[in-house]
C-alpha cells in the first residue's frame, strides 16, 4: 500500500475477513445497529494514546486536552480521567467539562473573543487559569473580580514574533489575533507584579498546529522557553506557568509519515533541562487535541448510488459535508489535505478503482474525493473515513439542509 496516511489509520484497528472491526466490532454491525451516517470512537485508542505519550514525553510535563478537538460527553469523560487538566474556549465547553465531572480548577480558559458574561461565569466557578489576549480582557477581569470580591490567575498568551515552521495553520508570529504582541509583554507583566485581583501566573504561547516534523516542534519549544527566561529575567517576576502550546499533528494525505514522537519527548527532555537551570519552580505544560483523539474516530457513511457520468464513477454516500466539513476538503486545506483516508468498511479486500465520492448534498462542494483508489463498492456498502475523531462532528455545518445530525458511538 502506498498511501502512507490510510496505512497508518488502518494500522490502530483490527481487520477481520476485509472487514474493520472498532474495539472488536465490525463496523457492519455498528452501523446496521445505529444506522448511518455516523461517527465511532474507540476509546481503547484512547487510553492507548494516553500510554505512549506519558512513556515518551518528561514525566515532569503536564498534558491537557483541548476540548475544541472533540467535546463529545463521553470522550470528554474518558479524556478527563487521563489527563491533567483540560482547555475549552467557551462557557459552552466548560458547561461540558463541569457536566462530566472536571473540576473548574483544572481548566484553562483561552480565546480572543471571550465576552464579559463568559469571564465572570468562569471566574465565580473558580477556574484554573485565563489565558488573556489582550490588555482590554485585563480590565474586563479586575472589574469583575472587583465586583464580586474575588480573584482569578491570569496568564499572558504571547502573540510571539516566530511560528512554528511546517504547520498547517499559523497562529503565531505576524499581526495576528491571537495574543498580545511579545514585544508589549514584558511592560504588560510588569504593570500586573503588585495586581491583587490578576494574579499573574505566566505566559502561554501556541504558534501553530497540525506539525508532523519532531524538530520543527521542538525548535518552537525552545525558541518559546528562551522567550519566557528572557521575560522572567527582564521583569524579575518569575513564572509558575509556561504554557508551550501543542501543535503535534497526525498523518492526513498519502504521502505524510507519523509524527515521531520519541523524536519530541527526547528534544523536550533537554530542553527542559536546560530550562529548569533559569526557571527552577516553573511548571510545563502542553495542550494537545487533535493528536489525542484524531486517529480514534471515523466517519461511516452507506453508499446510496454507484453511478457512472461520463466515464467516472460517482459513490454517493447517506453524509456530507455538512456532517464532516474536514473531509470535504473546506475546513483548511493547509490543515487537512482532501481526500484523508478513506476506505470501504466491509469490503477491503476487494480489487481497487478509481471513483469520486460526494455527498448527499446539492453543492458540488460536498466532495469527499476525486479520482480515489478505493475496493470497488456497491450500493448498501461503507464508506469510512478515517482519522475522523478530532474537528469533524462539532466542526461542521449540521444545520445545512435540516438533514438529522450523524449519530456518535464510544466503544
Amino acid at each position: 500500500m502506498n498511501h502512507k496516511a490510510l496505512k497508518s489509520a488502518l494500522s490502530h484497528f483490527e481487520q477481520k475477513d476485509g472487514q474493520l472491526l472498532v474495539n472488536g466490532h465490525l463496523v457492519a454491525e455498528i452501523a446496521e445497529e445505529y444506522s448511518t451516517p455516523l461517527y465511532i470512537y474507540d476509546s481503547s485508542f484512547l487510553s492507548g494514546r494516553h500510554k505512549m505519550l506519558r512513556k515518551m514525553l518528561p514525566q515532569d510535563l503536564e498534558i491537557t486536552y483541548a476540548v475544541k478537538a472533540n467535546p463529545n460527553a463521553q470522550v470528554l469523560r474518558i479524556l478527563g480521567k487521563l489527563y491533567d487538566g483540560v482547555d475549552i474556549a467557551s462557557r459552552g465547553e466548560m458547561v461540558k467539562a463541569l457536566k462530566v465531572g472536571i473540576p473548574a480548577q483544572q481548566m484553562s480558559f483561552t480565546g480572543p473573543g471571550k465576552s464579559s458574561a463568559e469571564l465572570e461565569y468562569a471566574i465565580k466557578l473558580g477556574i484554573g487559569s485565563i489565558s488573556v489576549e489582550n490588555e482590554r480582557e485585563i480590565e474586563h477581569i479586575r472589574t469583575i473580580c472587583e465586583q464580586n470580591d474575588l480573584s482569578a490567575n491570569i496568564l499572558i498568551r504571547v502573540n510571539p514574533d516566530f511560528e512554528l515552521a511546517r504547520s498547517g495553520m499559523k497562529m503565531g508570529g505576524g499581526p495576528k489575533q491571537f495574543g498580545i504582541d511579545s514585544e508589549k509583554v514584558p511592560a504588560l507583566v510588569s504593570s500586573l507584579k503588585n495586581a491583587k485581583r490578576t494574579r499573574l501566573r505566566g505566559i502561554h504561547i501556541f504558534s501553530g498546529s497540525q506539525n508532523l516534523v519532531a524538530d520543527a516542534i521542538v525548535e518552537t519549544f525552545e525558541k518559546i522557553i528562551d522567550y519566557a527566561c528572557s521575560l522572567s529575567a527582564t521583569t524579575q517576576i518569575p513564572l509558575d506557568i509556561v504554557n508551550l502550546g501543542g501543535g503535534f499533528g497526525i498523518p492526513y494525505y498519502f504521502n505524510d509519515s507519523d509524527l515521531d514522537l520519541s523524536a519530541v519527548g527526547a528534544g523536550l527532555r533537554q530542553v527542559l533541562a536546560n530550562a529548569k537551570k533559569n526557571l527552577p519552580g516553573t511548571r510545563f505544560k502542553i495542550e494537545l487535541g487533535r493528536y489525542i483523539v484524531g486517529e480514534s474516530g471515523m466517519y461511516v457513511g452507506k453508499i446510496l448510488y454507484r453511478k457512472e457520468s461520463r466515464g467516472e464513477i460517482f459513490i454517493i454516500i447517506d453524509g456530507g459535508l455538512h456532517h464532516h466539513l474536514a473531509a470535504s476538503g473546506n475546513f483548511g486545506q493547509k490543515m487537512v489535505h482532501r481526500p484523508m483516508p478513506i476506505t470501504i468498511a466491509n469490503a477491503l479486500d476487494n480489487p481497487i478503482e478509481k471513483v469520486n465520492v460526494v455527498g448527499a448534498l446539492c453543492t458540488p462542494l460536498d466532495t469527499f474525493g476525486t479520482n480515489v483508489e478505493l475496493p470497488r463498492a456497491k450500493e448498501g456498502d461503507l464508506v469510512v473515513v478515517l482519522n475522523s475523531g478530532a474537528y469533524g462532528f462539532s466542526a461542521s455545518p449540521l444545520g445545512f439542509l435540516s438533514h438529522n445530525p450523524p449519530k456518535e458511538v464510544v466503544l
